[in-house]
C-alpha cells in the first residue's frame, strides 16, 4: 500500500521544499502557484485519481457476471493515467485492480505478460490486452 503513495508524497515534499526556499528568498508570489502545481501532480499520480480498486478475485467474479473489462493498474504509471483520463466518467464502468495493493492482481498480470508487471493490462472475456488504446477499451464497454 505504501508503494502507491511514494511518488505523490515525494512530489508534495519537493514542492514544499522548493516553495519554502522561494519564500525565504522573498518570492512568495512564485512559491504558491508552484506548490499548487506540485500538489496537483501528486494528486494525478496517486490512487485518488482512479476509481476504487477491488481485489483481483472479486473483479474476475464481477466481470463474469456483468461482462465489463478488468483493468490492472498501479499508481505512478503514466500509461494507466493516460487510460484513466481518456476514459473520463466511463472509467467507473470498469473493474480496477491495483497490482501494488493486491498480490493476486500482480500475479495475474505477470501470468499474462511473461513474468512482467506491465500495466495497464485490460482483461476482456478472459483475454488479456496489454496497454490497449482508450478508444478500444471504450468500444469494449459498448459491445
Amino acid at each position: 500500500m505504501t508503494r502507491s503513495w511514494t511518488l505523490p508524497i515525494l512530489l508534495v515534499a519537493c514542492g514544499v521544499l522548493v516553495a519554502a526556499m522561494l519564500v525565504v528568498r522573498g518570492s512568495p508570489g512564485v512559491a504558491v502557484p508552484l506548490l499548487v502545481v506540485f500538489v496537483l501532480l501528486a494528486g494525478l499520480h496517486s490512487p485518488l485519481a482512479f476509481p476504487r480498486s477491488i481485489g483481483a478475485q472479486e473483479a474476475q467474479e464481477r466481470s463474469a457476471v456483468d461482462g465489463r473489462p478488468v483493468v490492472y493498474w498501479r499508481a505512478g504509471c503514466k500509461y494507466c493515467l493516460r487510460l484513466r483520463i481518456r476514459l473520463g466518467r466511463n472509467a467507473r464502468r470498469l473493474h480496477w485492480v491495483d497490482i501494488w495493493r493486491d498480490p493476486a492482481g500482480a500475479e495475474a498480470v505477470r501470468a499474462a505478460n511473461d513474468g512482467n508487471e506491465t500495466v495497464p493490462t485490460v482483461v476482456v472475456a478472459g483475454r488479456p490486452h496489454v496497454n490497449p488504446g482508450p478508444e478500444w477499451v471504450l468500444a469494449q464497454l459498448s459491445s
